[in-house]
Formats: structure tokens, sequence, C-alpha cells
């Protein structure tokens, strides 16, 4: 996937295009729903398929007060739009230009100027152009003019809910630890990337060591618990079993900041530091609580193994 980071990139040749226009935060099951539309319709149309996007959330401009933390961070979000088959992804910088400008002059500069566009997807509540002007009536009201077409994706739910698939409730059940229903709603499980780094080496010390997770990860991550999952390691290309621990660890007081660690099942020697690692979130098994006593503590990290264990035994790879 080519990814252009201004209009002025996009060669003159490059369209025509069919292109989705979207925020893609998270890029969860809705927007996954617009992109197969996207590649059914440059498909059957012999044009180049584009997503429009933006390097942050409109809010972070507009109304930093309000603006919720990303679901992803940019570079996973263009991560998983490469992994949808998308000829390109245009990845706007929203800053006070553009949120200055018109949806008329959104439509005619950067989908037809630069990206001499076919047809148009949005989904339903949509917004573009200053003050949110940009809707799908008003896309229909310009197509004519410019000569392209208009179409509307239907949200999507998921079976035995009534609430439409967003970033908005993705984040809320990641709040609430439900990464189960998280991973239906994203169409795929729900995970974070970072490096591996030194910590207080206490679960060593408690005989469940654990690889740590730097602070700075590439998705949201979820309520602090235990869970079960999977520790990918891209150093080595392995997938490893894993009891997940994300929050403080109340039993002590000298963990300041949140962390994800994972104790891998069965290991107790892997020298994981500084590798590049993916955990995955399969199931929360409890919430975070403070125990009185180490001995205590024990016991229930080797009852977070054994169901950690029976979990993914149930669930596979």
């Amino acid at each position: 996937m080519i990814v252009f980071r201004d209009p002025q990139d996009v060669p003159a040749d490059f369209g025509p295009s069919a292109v989705a226009i979207g925020k893609f935060d998270g890029v969860h099951a809705g927007h996954r729903a617009v992109i197969r539309r996207l590649r059914e319709a440059a498909s059957a149309s012999g044009v180049r398929s584009v997503a429009v996007t933006f390097d942050r959330n409109p809010l972070a401009v507009l109304r930093p007060d309000r603006c919720p933390e990303n679901v992803v961070t940019v570079d996973r979000k263009l991560e998983l739009l490469g992994e949808l088959e998308l000829d390109a992804t245009l990845m706007l910088t929203f800053d006070e230009r553009l949120a200055a400008l018109t949806a008329e002059d959104f439509v005619s500069e950067i989908l037809v100027g630069a990206l001499r566009v076919s047809t148009v997807l949005v989904g339903e509540d949509f917004r573009f152009g200053r003050g949110g002007a940009g809707t799908p009536e008003l896309l229909r009201e310009l197509a004519p003019v410019h000569g392209f077409t208009v179409e509307v994706v239907d949200d999507v739910y998921l079976d035995g809910s009534d609430r439409r698939v967003s970033s908005t409730w993705i984040r809320e059940l990641l709040i609430d630890g439900d990464v189960s229903t998280a991973a239906r709603a994203l169409g795929r499980r729900v995970d974070v990337r970072g490096e591996v780094v030194h910590g207080l080496k206490r679960g060593r010390e408690l005989g469940f060591p654990t690889a740590n997770l730097s602070a700075s990860v590439d998705s949201f991550v979820p309520a602090d618990g235990v869970y079960a999952g999977w520790l990918v390691d891209h150093d080595t290309g392995l997938r490893h079993r894993a009891a997940i621990s994300v929050g403080t660890n109340p039993t002590f007081d000298d963990v300041l900041e949140r962390q994800v660690e994972a104790h891998v099942l069965g290991q107790t020697d892997l020298d994981l530091y500084g590798h590049d690692v993916t955990v995955e979130f399969i199931e929360r098994l409890r919430g975070m609580v403070a125990f009185e006593g180490i001995e205590k503590l024990k016991a229930q990290m080797a009852a977070d193994v054994t169901e950690a264990e029976r979990v993914l035994d149930s669930v596979g790879s």
C-alpha cells in the first residue's frame, strides 16, 4: 500500500480512484465493511482503491478538552489499513488550515483534484470540512457537478447487539476489560505492541517471570486485571501462550505507572529483553486486587496460570 502524506504527493497520473473517507481509528469491523465495499467498487470500475484519513482525531485540534484517547496509534492504523489490500492511503495532517477548509473545497481540491475520484464511500455519521458541514447529503449534491458517485455504507452491528460498532463503543469495552466483545467489534484480537524492558523482576522472585512492555505501546490498553492471551515475539517469530497482567500491582506500593506484563506459560528462563513483542488479550480472568501477603499472591498467580491454560485450550491459537 502506498502512503501519501499530502495531496501534492499524489502523482498526476495516479487516479482515477474509489475513495473511502474516515477517521478509521482502530480499523474496526465497521471500517472494514467500508473498505471491503471500497475494494469491490474499485475492482468493478477498474480504478484505484484509496482510504483518506487523518493523522490525529480532529477533536485534538477543534476541541482538545473533548478528544478521547485513540484506539490505535497512527502507525498502527496504517499497518492495519495496509493489511486490507488497499492501493493507497492519503494521511492528511489535520491542522488549523485543514480545519478551515470548506467541505466543498475538500471535495474539489483533495478528492477531485488530487485523487480524481470516481466513487466516494462514507459511513452515515461521517462529517468533514469546516464546521462539519460535509455530510453524505452534501456529497450527493456535489457528485453530479464533479462526475463521481456516492455510496453510504450501512452501520455494522454485532449479532445480539442493538448498538452499532464504533470506536467510542470499543473504548468503553476496553475500559471495562471486555476484550472478548471488543475483539468481535474490532474484527481482530485486542492487542498492544511494544518493547520488552527491564522491570523490578518481582515476578521472577515469585516464580512467575514476566516480560514487561515499555510504557509506549501502539494501542489502547484494556482495564487493569489479569487476562489469558498470547505473547508474539517478532524477533523470533514465535507465539507463546501467556497469562497477562495490566495495572500497578496494588499488593506493592512501588509501581507508579500502569504496566502490561506477560508470563509465558510453562517457561521460566526466556530472555526477551529488548524484543519487539505483541501481547494479544483473549479473555479477562479477574480484576486487579491487593493481597494480604506474598503467599496469597503466589497462590492466586498459580490459579491464574491454571485458568489461563484452560481458556487458551478452549479457544486454540
